[in-house]
């Protein structure tokens, strides 16, 4: 009933801006994009069978990921400063995997759960004092919610899943300082 493994995957990570009211009004800032970058995780899997197709599924996982932030000001002519964001989180999903009847060797899946997010690349106490090398400040820790499908070939020695997954941040992560960005 317990199976253990690893897990490889590639992530892109992306924020997602929501303008404070009156956003256009402020200073020369007239726009922010953000643009996601790919990066890849490599982490445990730890697996309890409850039924022949329900699975409780623990998968702590390193990930590195990276965005980057455009800043449009206006002025003369129009400026744009990129901020690149570089993260390295130590993720915790805790997930329900709901399996199919395996057909030969061959079985097909969803899941879903939540899990706790650290970044332990977080410059959360960093102060922002040398005027043009202000970075962006984030919250170090964030709660997710996710969900995915996936399929599974079972091997002679080993099994091999590949899965799509979608996480999602709950918590808005940036940090208010008294900079621009």
């Amino acid at each position: 009933p317990l199976h253990f493994g690893f897990t490889l995957g590639i992530n892109r990570s992306n924020f997602i801006i929501h303008n404070v009211a009156n956003f256009e009004t402020f200073d020369t800032l007239k726009r922010v994009e953000s643009s996601p970058k790919f990066g890849f995780n490599l982490g445990i899997v730890t697996e309890l069978r409850l039924h022949d197709y329900v699975v409780v599924r623990f998968t702590p996982n390193l990930s590195f990921a990276e965005r980057n932030l455009k800043y449009y000001f206006d002025g003369f002519h129009t400026i744009v400063r990129t901020k690149t964001v570089e993260s390295t989180f130590i993720n915790f999903p805790l997930n329900l995997k709901l399996r199919s009847k395996r057909v030969e060797n061959f079985s097909a899946h969803i899941v879903g759960g939540g899990g706790y997010s650290l970044d332990l690349a977080s410059k959360r106490n960093v102060k922002n004092t040398v005027p043009g090398e202000e970075i962006v400040k984030l919250k170090r820790d964030d709660f997710f919610i996710e969900g995915g499908v996936g399929a599974e070939f079972f091997l002679q020695y080993f099994k091999f899943g590949i899965e799509l997954k979608l996480s999602k941040g709950m918590q808005n992560l940036l940090i208010k300082d008294n900079t621009v960005f």
